[in-house]
């Protein structure tokens, strides 16, 4: 995949995230169509999804900025990595760092939290979400790597 800036300079209609997230997967860069989800402190969604196949898309996490549990841990990502998804983005936190850098799928988060969510089965999936200056809707594609994430409303050339 080109690198963020390049895919910027190229098509500068791509809108960037607010510098708000760090990448923690083993795959530093990754790209994809996007599904999303809204799940505040409740991980069950994020876990059905990630046991379905992928196909290559990116899921779109968010979770308010909540900061009292972590929603993405190394067993959800190794399920995640082995459905097919190409990368993981939360509004929120996520735990088991050192076995996710291990992992060959893209995970960006706010950051680290020891703490396991609660599993309501709660959440929305395939809405609109809008954190970090973007709105996310499904269908449309992420860039990301370590300089930052882009959102485009069709696949660019070649990545």
């Amino acid at each position: 995949m080109k690198s963020t800036p390049d895919l910027s300079d190229e098509f500068p209609e791509a809108l960037a995230l607010q510098p708000i997230l760090t990448n923690y997967g083993g795959k530093l860069s990754f790209w994809g169509s996007i599904e999303t989800l809204q799940c505040p402190d409740d991980n069950s969604l994020i876990k059905e999804q990630l046991n379905t196949e992928g196909n290559g898309k990116v899921l779109i996490v968010d979770a308010g900025g909540v900061n009292t549990v972590a929603l993405l841990g190394d067993l959800i990502a190794e399920a995640g990595e082995k459905n097919n998804w190409s990368g993981i983005v939360i509004n929120g936190y996520i735990r088991d760092v050192d076995i996710i850098r291990t992992l060959d799928i893209g995970v960006q988060a706010l950051g680290t939290y020891p703490v396991k969510s609660n599993k309501r089965g709660l959440g929305k999936l395939g809405i609109a979400i809008s954190f970090g200056g973007l709105t996310f809707k499904p269908g449309q594609y992420v860039y990301a790597d370590n300089n930052g994430l882009l959102l485009s409303e069709i696949e660019l050339n070649s990545p």
